[in-house]
């Protein structure tokens, strides 16, 4: 039943690669602004960087969302195009708050942990995006599943980073404020993967109900 409802409508599918891209773009500035940091001009090229890429992806969500309601047959569940586009969503506005964040906290420097959580969440989208590019065809449900399990144990291993980076935090940071900013930088990189882990969540389900 999948192959032969998949034709109706394949736009679908780029809509999603189209939006994952973006993500991966998005994470790519992440991890730049979190490394470049202490270069206010570098700075700022990847903030604008990443509210271009989150606009970009707004705009795709909402084709997405348009098509849905436009659309007889979809190639798989009408709630899980939605969840499933919604979600990737979710990934770009988190990182596009992360930089908001740390420009309204006026923060003037970045830890280690933190650009090893925007790391581990460029980890993450990269696998997002290549298990998108896989949905179109079941033919590839292993890859997928398989993908999904990366995401999850990337997922774990920002958990583990951002524990250890909020022990460091409480133990050696003197200054209450930039306790304080920081543990809300932390809290906001480690939910990027989170998001993932919700996308792969939903890719997972298309695969069980569908390969």
């Amino acid at each position: 039943m999948f192959g032969r409802l998949m034709p109706k409508e394949v736009k679908f599918f780029d809509l999603f690669n189209n939006h994952a891209a973006h993500i991966v773009e998005g994470a790519a500035a992440l991890t730049a602004l979190m490394r470049d940091y202490d270069n206010p001009s570098l700075r700022q090229v990847q903030i604008d960087r990443i509210e271009r890429e989150e606009k970009a992806a707004d705009k795709i969500t909402h084709d997405t969302i348009e098509l849905l309601h436009k659309t007889f047959i979809t190639p798989f569940d009408r709630d899980q195009i939605h969840a499933l586009i919604s979600q990737m969503d979710d990934i770009l506005d988190i990182i596009q708050d992360v930089a908001e964040s740390a420009m309204l906290y006026d923060l003037q420097k970045i830890t280690p942990e933190a650009q090893q959580l925007a790391e581990l969440s460029q980890l993450c989208c990269d696998r997002v995006q290549s298990a998108v590019k896989l949905l179109s065809s079941m033919d590839n449900a292993d890859g997928i599943l398989k993908l999904s399990k990366e995401i999850d144990r990337l997922e774990s291993d920002a958990d583990r980073v951002m524990r250890s980076a909020m022990s460091k935090l409480f133990r050696d940071e003197a200054d209450v404020r930039q306790l304080i900013k920081m543990k809300a930088i932390y809290e906001l990189l480690e939910n990027v993967t989170d998001k993932c882990e919700d996308v792969a969540n939903v890719i997972e389900g298309v695969v069980v109900e569908n390969a």
